[in-house]
C-alpha cells in the first residue's frame, strides 16, 4: 500500500494560503523538522501558534523532529559562510543515516504527513533531502511538494 508525504516551506506564503494547502491535500500531521521553530521572523509558523491552527483549521496534529534537521554547523556554513549546496548536501545526508531517522517515525505515521521547513521551494531544502532519504528506506513512499 502507498503512502504520500507532502513537504512545505512556509516563507512566501501568507497564513491563508498555507493552511489553504494543507487542508487542501488533507494533512493529518505536520512534521516541523526545522531547528529553531520559535523564531520571531516565522510568524503564523511559530511552534505554539502552529500547533493552534493546525489543529482548529486544519485538524491536524503538530510534531517537532529536531533530529530531521541539520545542525547548527551545516546550516552556517551553507547559509551564513556561503557554502554550496553541494557541500551541505555533503554533510547533511550522513547525518541522517548516522541518527537512522528512517526508525524515528514508522511508516503508518508518514502517510498524510507533511515535513515543514521555511524554504518556499524543495530544491534547495532539506526537507527534499528527508523525504527522498526516508523514501529510499519506504518504496512504497510517494513524495509531493505544496
Amino acid at each position: 500500500m502507498d503512502a504520500t508525504l507532502f513537504t512545505i516551506g512556509f516563507t512566501k506564503k501568507n497564513a491563508e494560503q498555507f493552511f489553504s494547502l494543507l487542508r487542501k491535500a488533507e494533512i493529518r500531521r505536520v512534521l516541523d523538522i526545522r531547528l529553531n521553530n520559535v523564531s520571531q521572523l516565522a510568524a503564523f509558523a511559530k511552534r505554539d501558534d502552529l500547533r493552534f491552527f493546525l489543529k482548529e483549521l486544519c485538524v491536524a496534529e503538530y510534531l517537532h523532529l529536531p533530529e530531521f534537521a541539520p545542525t547548527e554547523a551545516i546550516l552556517a556554513d551553507y547559509k551564513k559562510k556561503g557554502g554550496s549546496w553541494e557541500r551541505y548536501e555533503e554533510q547533511f545526508l550522513p547525518l541522517l543515516r548516522a541518527r537512522k531517522i528512517e526508525d524515528r517515525v514508522p511508516l503508518a505515521m508518514l502517510d498524510r504527513a507533511c515535513l515543514l521547513c521555511s524554504e518556499p521551494t524543495p530544491e534547495k531544502c532539506h526537507r527534499r533531502l528527508v523525504a527522498e532519504y526516508l523514501a529510499q528506506h519506504h518504496p512504497c513512499l510517494i513524495i509531493r511538494h505544496l
